[in-house]
């Protein structure tokens, strides 16, 4: 039975990884897409689809389980052996196949006295309360090695998952949410985990285990993670897009006053040709250009004192800071994106650690 119910747990976990990955993650970034909703309201739709899937599919999952021991005899954790000898008595009479007449009478009564035997008995009772069901079945005891050995198993494999899937640019922010995440979940499953007590206030949750508290917490978990990663990537602001844009804004720029300047030397080598007379010059392609306080070099100077030559060497240094900008683009254009083989091989990775540890 508890290999049975170990095997069930990890096609449920593989379950949870592909419907959160491959259908909760599509659908909340559908809902994050720009010009969709609002700024506001979107942020909110996502945040309240992810709450509720979560916390209707982590439901599910607990109901499938069936009620913990505590729940099934309605008592709490602070519960003495009267009170639990009492709930049972009183159980016992409503369950008993004699007197029930539901067809799966004797199972229900066999499950009270299993919860009746764990509960009464204290070293039972402790390791149900650590391990759950599968605990008892295993003979299992608390072990500091293999607590550690477990936990880095489960942390060490949803790090690395993390990693792959928070790759890029733009999962920068999540992959810093999603692992703060994991940090403080670890955190709380060690206390949880290594307290004499369940820390849980009773008057909060009064039937609550520490395994059913772990458990909850890696039930949410890839909903957590795959919420960061939709959210990350919405409120990501591309810096280097915007640099790119106005590099390429500023290279425009560029070429449009390189063509005016071409226009002006044409103009004042056609003045310079009539000997700076006449009745006036070519009017110029982008509109009239005043050369009244340009002054003329009439003794055949050198070239860089001449209009022309100060118009060539400012060519010369917009043609060296138009190609700055076209490299400085070019190096934008050709970062590497990161490959799509990462994803696949974290998820048969997550496959074969699921099978080879559990």
């Amino acid at each position: 039975m508890s290999e049975q119910e170990a095997a069930s747990d990890d096609f449920s976990g593989l379950t949870s990884f592909f419907f959160y990955t491959f259908i909760v993650h599509p659908c909340t970034a559908w809902i994050l897409r720009p010009g969709r909703f609002e700024r506001k309201k979107s942020i909110m739709y996502a945040i309240a689809f992810l709450a509720a899937l979560a916390a209707i599919k982590t439901g599910m999952e607990f109901a499938e389980r069936g009620p913990n021991h505590y729940s099934l005899l309605g008592v709490t954790r602070d519960s003495n052996p009267l009170e639990i000898k009492r709930a049972y008595r009183k159980l016992s009479v409503q369950l008993h196949p004699d007197k029930n007449d539901s067809p799966d009478a004797a199972d229900q009564f066999d499950k009270v006295k299993q919860a009746y035997d764990v509960l009464m008995d204290l070293e039972l009772r402790e390791v149900y309360n650590k391990f759950g069901n599968e605990g008892i079945q295993q003979n299992k005891r608390y072990s500091e090695t293999q607590f550690l050995m477990e936990a880095g198993i489960f942390y060490v494999s949803w790090g690395v998952m993390t990693f792959f899937l928070t790759m890029g640019k733009k999962s920068g922010q999540a992959r810093d949410w999603t692992l703060t995440g994991l940090i403080l979940m670890l955190v709380v499953e060690v206390v949880v985990m290594t307290s004499v007590t369940n820390p849980l206030p009773s008057s909060i949750f009064p039937t609550l285990t520490e395994a059913d508290l772990v458990r909850v917490l890696h039930s949410l978990f890839p909903a957590f993670m795959n919420g960061c990663r939709s959210m990350g990537a919405y409120l990501y602001v591309d810096l280097d897009a915007q640099l790119r844009q106005l590099l390429l804004a500023l290279q425009e720029q560029n070429q449009d006053i390189l063509l005016v300047l071409r226009d002006v030397q044409i103009g004042v080598q056609t003045i310079q040709s009539s000997g700076g007379g006449g009745g006036g010059g070519p009017r110029l392609a982008t509109g009239p250009i005043s050369t009244s306080n340009i002054p003329v070099a009439t003794d055949g100077g050198a070239l860089g004192v001449t209009p022309t030559g100060k118009l060539k060497e400012l060519q010369a240094r917009l043609h060296h800071s138009n190609g700055t900008v076209a490299q400085a683009v070019q190096s934008l254009k050709q970062e590497q994106k990161s490959s799509g083989l990462g994803f696949y091989g974290m998820i048969l990775g997550y496959i074969v650690i699921s099978y080879l540890f559990s």
